[in-house]
């Protein structure tokens, strides 16, 4: 199994594992925010990732897609939480927390994945 592919396997069992963990404590609102947290959040990242991955190889590429990949999540809250404002979108609170939240723990699971696969190796 290539790495994309594990880590977004990894990335949603880690976020459905958090969203079971908020669950009971959140109302009915915060929950429609955390799940809607986690339905951006998720393809998102492992989309960064995947482009990540593809130039893990070749250093300027690698630097330019982790960079663009950071200002990506950031421009993703930002945009989350100006949409949420305009809106006035019960639940806001818990959703941009679990957006940020979500960005955050799945960032700290890439390492993992950046080893060289069976078949790089020579």
């Amino acid at each position: 199994m290539k790495a994309p592919l594990k880590y977004a396997v990894t990335g949603s069992t880690v976020v459905a594992l958090a969203v079971a963990v908020l669950w009971p404590f959140l109302d009915s609102a915060g929950r429609q925010g955390v799940l809607l947290a986690a339905a951006i959040a998720l393809p998102v990242q492992v989309g960064a990732f995947w482009a990540l991955m593809g130039l893990k190889h070749k250093v300027n590429g690698f630097l330019a897609v982790w960079a663009g990949g950071t200002l990506l999540r950031m421009l993703v809250v930002a945009a989350a939480a100006v949409l949420a404002i305009r809106t006035e979108m019960d639940g806001a609170v818990p959703m941009l927390l679990s957006l940020a939240g979500f960005f955050f723990g799945l960032l700290l699971l890439e390492p993992m994945y950046f080893r060289a696969e069976p078949d790089e190796v020579t």
